[in-house]
């Protein structure tokens, strides 16, 4: 099967063709997916999401332009809808259930990763894109930019904008005064 052009201009891949994109992008996607929402399950649902919606939708324009950029940015979203999901609707992992905490244990290391990872799933969405890109990735301002397509110094400001966002997030949810 060969791919074909929509009216609206998307471009439906053959199957083979898809099949050859899956498998040179699903390990990034999934890589992605596990560093932001740190289960391999919920890893593996973004992977079969962010493909299936490809599929169905055809592919867009930027898709074909930075094929990479665009699947690591859909990965980044779909992870972060599933932490605001998680949040919203908390369920109870008994395997993570202790004893009565102590007090000493409110902000222990674990709680301050999970309210960090909170906090970025509150950010605007390119904005968590860069933060993550950045420290779970470690890519420069350049890669960033190249990645996504904007200047080094777009990627800066708003990179230096995110963390003074998410300093002020993170003290709120720690209880601290700003």
């Amino acid at each position: 099967m060969s791919s074909t052009t929509t009216s609206n201009g998307l471009v439906e891949p053959g199957m083979q063709e898809f099949e050859g994109i899956f498998r040179e992008h699903a390990d990034l996607v999934f890589a992605t997916a596990c560093s932001i929402t740190r289960r391999g399950e919920d890893a593996e649902d973004v992977v079969q999401t962010v493909f299936i919606r490809l599929l169905r939708s055809g592919m867009p324009p930027e898709f074909r332009r930075n094929p990479k950029g665009y699947l690591y940015r859909a990965a980044i979203n779909q992870s972060l809808t599933i932490i605001l999901d998680r949040r919203r609707h908390p369920t109870t992992d008994l395997g993570m259930v202790t004893a009565a905490e102590s007090p000493a244990d409110t902000n222990s290391k674990e709680e301050i990763h999970r309210k960090l990872h909170d906090a970025i799933a509150e950010l605007p969405p390119q904005s968590a894109e860069i933060v993550i890109l950045r420290y779970m990735h470690n890519r420069s301002d350049a890669d960033i930019a190249n990645l996504l397509g904007k200047s080094r110094v777009t990627i800066a400001v708003r990179l230096h904008r995110a963390k003074a966002e998410l300093k002020r997030l993170l003290r709120a949810s720690l209880g601290e005064e700003l």
